[in-house]
């Protein structure tokens, strides 16, 4: 199974304190991220978050990455303007 998700997560330091906080709680999972942000604002300015394993609780991770004060969404079929 494979979960991507839309962040404003900025630099690898903030990277970093996410990985690190999810890693805790789900060890097996495999996470990584994309942290090339276009110009534009947070839904359509983001950057990935993508995680891949047997389970995945999207909730949780959503509300992980929302309690160190970042925007988290699962990411959808849209298009930006």
């Amino acid at each position: 199974m494979v979960e991507v998700f839309i962040t404003d997560i900025q630099n690898n330091i903030q990277e970093d304190i996410i990985l690190n906080n999810i890693q805790k709680d789900y060890t097996d999972l495999k996470i990584n991220f994309d942290l090339n942000e276009t110009d534009l604002s947070f839904p359509c300015g983001h950057t990935i978050l993508r995680i891949e394993g047997n389970k995945i609780n999207s909730d949780k991770i959503m509300e992980t990455v929302r309690n160190q004060g970042f925007n988290c969404e699962i990411l959808e079929d849209k298009i930006c303007k």
